[in-house]
């Protein structure tokens, strides 16, 4: 259903209601029934030019947005620090549904195979199972989502790749979600080691399906390089140095990205180990 209730005509179309809807629950129905109906063949990918993504998704009124150095960070050994985190990891969630929500809407009409769609509609259906979890574990600690600030720095990473399918490939699942390979394992440790399973659990559902996303970015990374002409890891860090602030650091999973598809040359000469 569109935010009038009504079906969506495309997945384009779906995509757009649900990225501009403020209402996080709608949101979350939204992008289930866009996935339900695509899965199913009940959509076209796009059913008008005019079909266009809005420059911000829809948000509640909270939570308050502040620059990534004014969030205050806690450890998890106490119940407040566990709910902060819970809380940032739901806000990269949230961002992450719209970004897998604004590839499918802002690249409709391209031309790339129906499966391109079918991985992305896949993704965004998953990081909205993911928001949920995490929306479901900070009420079993009397929180939501919205009670504490986060940050924007994510969504920056849609703005400045808007008109570049490649670009929008290499800065979000190659860089933002590779960034959680290499810290959800010793999360989930730090999560058993204080007791918290259900937490734990939460994050392992998590890591095992980023690492399917990564997976995807990097199939289509691939896939548009050769498409182009150009070597993927040079193109890779030609676009990272344009498109991404600050360096890629260390730690990493290299077991985990290499089985993804992004092998140390990719990254390397990108983080302070390069250079």
């Amino acid at each position: 259903m569109q935010e009038n209730g009504t079906p969506p005509t495309c997945l384009a179309g779906g995509a757009v209601a649900a990225l501009k809807e403020p209402r996080l629950s709608n949101k979350i129905l939204l992008t289930q029934h866009m996935a339900k109906l695509w899965n199913a063949r009940r959509l076209s990918l796009i059913s008008s030019k005019s079909i266009k993504p809005p420059n911000r998704p829809g948000r509640p009124k909270k939570p308050e947005l502040l620059p990534p150095d004014r969030v205050p960070k806690r450890t998890l050994s106490s119940q407040k620090g566990r709910i902060a985190m819970l809380h940032a990891i739901a806000h990269i969630e949230l961002n992450a549904i719209d970004l897998a929500l604004d590839i499918i809407a802002r690249f409709a009409d391209t031309k790339m195979p129906r499966s391109f769609f079918d991985d992305w509609v896949m993704v965004a259906n998953e990081e909205a199972k993911h928001f949920t979890l995490l929306q479901n574990r900070l009420a079993e600690f009397g929180a939501t989502y919205g009670d504490l600030p986060a940050h924007d720095g994510l969504w920056e990473a849609a703005q400045q790749t808007s008109i570049d399918l490649t670009a929008r490939l290499a800065i979000v699942p190659l860089v933002l979600e590779a960034r959680g390979l290499d810290v959800t394992p010793s999360l989930i440790l730090k999560l058993e080691q204080v007791g918290d399973m259900p937490s734990a659990n939460i994050f392992r559902i998590i890591y095992e399906d980023e690492k399917g996303h990564v997976a995807v970015g990097a199939k289509w990374f691939r896939f548009l390089c050769y498409r182009e002409g150009v070597e993927p890891a040079a193109t890779f860090q030609r676009l990272v140095r344009t498109n991404f602030r600050g360096q890629i650091r260390p730690p990493f999973n290299e077991r985990a990205r290499s089985a993804c598809g992004i092998t140390p040359g990719f990254y390397r000469s990108l983080s302070p180990l390069g250079n």
